[in-house]
């Protein structure tokens, strides 16, 4: 219930604020937001799995944030940003699809 809370008070603060990112940092919030998205399905395997842990869930979707930001701002260094962005939301995008046909198998006990 506290998260849902935190969701629905963040969603309101968001819409009342309107934040700006900067220029700088617009290349890496995709690729940012799709590894938020593999740490949180995999949060949600691992919970119908019965083996969720909060401590783990936060190193990883910090990790995941910071490891897929790094890894695109290196590529961007060395002149081939869009191709290991490509790379990055691949890999991660096979991940969600793995966590939900998991999910997909754990809730419909196929």
């Amino acid at each position: 219930m506290i998260a849902v809370a935190g969701l629905i008070i963040g969603v309101i603060l968001g819409l009342v604020l309107n934040p700006a990112l900067p220029v700088t940092l617009q290349p890496y919030l995709p690729i940012m937001i799709v590894a938020a998205l593999d740490a949180l399905v995999g949060a949600a395997r691992a919970y119908l799995g019965h083996t969720f842990s909060d401590r783990v869930f936060v190193v990883s979707f910090l990790s995941n944030v910071l490891i897929a930001g790094l890894m695109v701002w290196v590529g961007d260094q060395i002149g081939v940003g869009s191709q290991l962005s490509t790379a990055v939301v691949v890999v991660l995008g096979i991940r969600i699809f793995t966590n939900v046909a998991a999910i997909r198998r754990a809730l419909l006990h196929a």
